[in-house]
């Protein structure tokens, strides 16, 4: 599912809502603005399953439930749409609900699957067992819901079971985590995961310099078949012409000096390098977003970032990176469709930046998190202080150091290669040292079964976001296909 082109240009601030390349909208950089919509909402059709009998003399004539009256079928619709339209934060303002289709026959639920939606919530309150699988979509997402306590009891609390539900990967048939009881929280936690798969599945990227995979070259490929990944192949040939040209283009360079000045004036913003390196950090910031307009894309990443970019533009892409992220857009370092699908997945699922970052060996609790690019903006909203210094290898160009605050809980997706085996877990930032490693640097006490990950140490890259996004991951990770293991939870496989 690519990003609608009018939507991103809608919901656009500053140089990215204006003519590619115009200083006067280049000026208009603002970090005040809120993060841009990534994330298509999805389109959620209720559905309420029921039947209501008939009494008879001396025999059984009713099921289970406490919808068994016009009447009672009337206030159950009402207290649905009114649920729905509260569905407690965080994720009830992230989807579209549809008006709540009474559904009493198979014909009438042909008629609903004909509409125009991305997934089926089914209240299975009563009927048969035909009627109930009629229910089930037949190309989309189904999420069942029924209750118990919430409202008046529905009869498929009792007799949903694997007869209608799969533990595995059966195809037509759902999934016993599909199903919610009474829990709008849950509910809410599932709909974000299913947003996150679906969100992730067609995403069109610009792969400046080609697509990569760290210790797995077949990752690309691997994006493309799985998750229907568009990876636009962006040549350094014609972004070279593009640098020179927007580097003897006075008024950008003015522009960009503007906006590297108006960055640096932030609050808890400190410069430990040259302001050429920021300036130029601000060309490559108008000429990656200048790609992804072109190529009606959200996400964007950067292969051969230190030796090629460096002398094509006289400073690094990690500020670059930086800023594009806290922005609200998907940016990325080192073209690793091995992590960027995952990171792609968890920027949906979170809602905010994500920080991709090399890993280190676990030992006693603990990992360090380290990169050049780290976002300011993690939790959608303020800047973390940061240090504005040079990348670590080159000691070039302009990097930042960026403070998570010392407390915060992250959550993590380490990707097993290109196996379709992710392992994720849950950490606390204890530290924010300044290890003679990649600038932005976190110490992070794992969550979980610490020397179980031992074994999940590859010398690869890890994702991370703010929070516990462990439910909603294992949930679309489901969705996708993939193995998912949660060493936070003990879910091991």
């Amino acid at each position: 599912m690519t990003w609608n082109r009018r939507d991103f240009l809608k919901t656009a601030s500053g140089p990215l809502a204006t003519a590619a390349c115009s200083p006067a909208g280049l000026t208009d950089w603002d970090p005040s603005q809120p993060l841009l919509n990534v994330t298509r909402r999805l389109k959620i059709q209720p559905v309420f399953m029921y039947r209501l009998p008939e009494p008879k003399r001396q025999t059984s004539w009713k099921s289970w439930g406490g919808v068994q009256t016009q009447d009672a079928v009337a206030q159950e619709l009402a207290r649905i749409t009114k649920e729905l339209a509260s569905l407690p934060a965080p994720g009830g303002s992230d989807f579209d609900f549809l008006p709540v289709a009474p559904v009493t026959t198979p014909e009438q639920a042909a008629k609903v699957h004909e509409g125009d939606h991305d997934a089926i919530l089914l209240y299975a309150s009563t009927g048969s067992g035909q009627l109930l699988k009629s229910c089930f979509s037949p190309r989309k997402d189904t999420l069942i819901f029924v209750r118990q306590r919430s409202g008046p009891v529905y009869y498929w609390y009792e007799a949903l079971s694997t007869r209608y539900l799969t533990t595995g990967q059966e195809a037509g048939k759902l999934h016993v985590d599909d199903v919610v009881v009474d829990d709008y929280r849950e509910l809410a936690s599932k709909l974000r995961g299913l947003t996150g798969a679906r969100n992730l599945v067609g995403t069109r990227i610009v792969a400046l310099g080609g697509p990569a995979g760290k210790y797995s070259p077949e990752a690309p490929a691997v994006a493309r078949e799985r998750f229907k990944m568009e990876i636009v192949d962006a040549g350094y040939d014609d972004f070279g012409k593009r640098i020179r040209a927007a580097r003897a283009d006075a008024r950008m360079v003015a522009a960009a000096e503007a906006c590297a000045r108006k960055y640096l004036d932030m609050p808890r913003t400190t410069m430990r390098t040259g302001l050429p390196f920021v300036t130029n950090a601000f060309l490559l910031h108008f000429l990656f977003k200048q790609l992804l307009r072109e190529h009606d894309a959200s996400a964007f990443t950067v292969q051969s970032c230190m030796s090629t970019i460096i002398p094509m533009s006289e400073t690094t892409a990690c500020l670059t990176l930086s800023l594009m992220n806290d922005e609200g857009l998907m940016a990325f370092c080192e073209s690793d469709f091995v992590i960027i699908p995952a990171g792609i997945l968890l920027r949906h699922v979170s809602g905010a930046p994500v920080f991709l970052h090399n890993s280190t060996f676990p030992h006693r609790r603990m990992v360090t998190c380290a990169h050049c690019t780290g976002p300011r903006r993690m939790n959608g909203r303020e800047y973390n202080p940061a240090l504005i210094t040079t990348h670590y290898e080159s000691e070039y160009g302009a990097a930042p150091k960026v403070e998570i605050p010392v407390g915060q809980e992250v959550t993590f997706i380490d990707p097993e290669y290109s196996t379709g085996r992710w392992v994720g877990f849950k950490g606390i930032v204890r530290d924010n040292p300044f290890y003679e490693i990649c600038r932005s640097q976190q110490d992070v006490e794992i969550q979980g079964d610490w020397e179980f990950l031992k074994g999940e140490a590859r010398d690869s890259h890890w994702v991370m976001a703010y929070g516990d996004c462990l439910p909603e991951l294992g949930y679309a990770a489901r969705k996708l296909g993939l193995r998912w293991v949660d060493i936070s939870r003990s879910t091991r496989t």
